[in-house]
């Protein structure tokens, strides 16, 4: 396993941001890789993957997003709408200022992680030079009582927070990963009002505009998604311009299609693409 350091980052608004580093030392990278994680986990989940992405010749970063992991915030809030992609911003600057000037910057997003990347490419807050969204949150699948809710608990307890509803034993079919999961210290179950907000209505943003996406993406999702609607991914790269997406549904897979026992299929598509993206470079 590729060793990894944590450091600490002070956002924008003086918040503090954790940040988890996979560097690699022994060779000049081809690429930077910064991972975006999903709701209620945190950056540290994803040291497997970081360790494959490291043999490929890429530094990985990642980073715990406000009210997640070792970054402050209340568990699961959300003070402003914009706040998950402008700490994305203050992680990218900070990326940016340790690579060198010709390395590309690629964004790995999983599940909330990957609405969040989609999002701030979409609305171009900085520049990176590819995306893979994993298994993201395009359809979120909220009820028609809980989009009741949020209307009525909006306005008046935007901080409330309640359990996330996701089924672990639906994380993905390696038991051995769902049982580190229960057991992870720094992963919750909250979700405030104002979280779930953003979630769909980022959701709605992205869909709204994948008819002129215009950044590299590879989109790779579940076919057995009971966390999040694979219908959004479906019907995204439907819409999406195919000399911009790249997409392949992985049937059977539950929704971390990168702790699936087959996960090295899903790996090989991201090397494939990875490899197009930095042929030339």
């Amino acid at each position: 396993m590729s060793e990894s350091y944590l450091s600490p980052l002070t956002a924008s608004d003086g918040d503090n941001i954790a940040v988890q580093d996979w560097p690699l030392l022994e060779a000049t990278p081809r690429g930077t890789v910064l991972v975006v994680h999903g709701l209620g986990e945190h950056a540290a989940r994803y040291g497997k993957v970081a360790d494959v992405l490291n043999q490929w010749g890429y530094s990985v970063r990642g980073f715990d997003h406000y009210g997640h992991g070792e970054s402050g915030g209340m568990r699961g809030g959300l003070p402003q709408a914009t706040r998950l992609i402008d700490d994305l911003a203050d992680v990218v600057d900070s990326t940016r200022r340790m690579m060198g000037p010709q390395e590309p910057l690629f964004l790995l997003g999983h599940s909330m992680g990957g609405l969040v990347a989609a999002q701030f490419v979409l609305r171009n807050i900085r520049r990176v030079e590819g995306l893979v969204l994993s298994s993201p949150a395009l359809n979120p699948g909220l009820t028609s009582v809980q989009k009741a809710l949020l209307s009525l608990l909006g306005p008046i307890m935007p901080n409330l927070c309640v359990g996330n509803g996701l089924k672990q034993a639906y994380l993905c079919r390696d038991l051995e990963v769902i049982r580190a999961y229960r057991i992870d210290p720094l992963v919750h179950d909250r979700i405030s009002v104002n979280l779930t907000r953003y979630i769909a209505e980022a959701a709605a943003e992205c869909q709204a505009a994948a008819a002129q996406w215009r950044i590299p993406t590879l989109l790779v999702y579940a076919g057995n998604d009971h966390i999040v609607n694979a219908e959004g991914s479906q019907r995204f790269a439907a819409n999406a311009p195919k000399a911009m997406l790249q997409s392949q549904c992985f049937e059977g897979m539950y929704h971390e299609i990168l702790n699936d026992p087959q996960s090295d299929l899903v790996l090989q598509r991201i090397q494939a693409w990875l490899e197009q993206q930095t042929k030339d470079r």
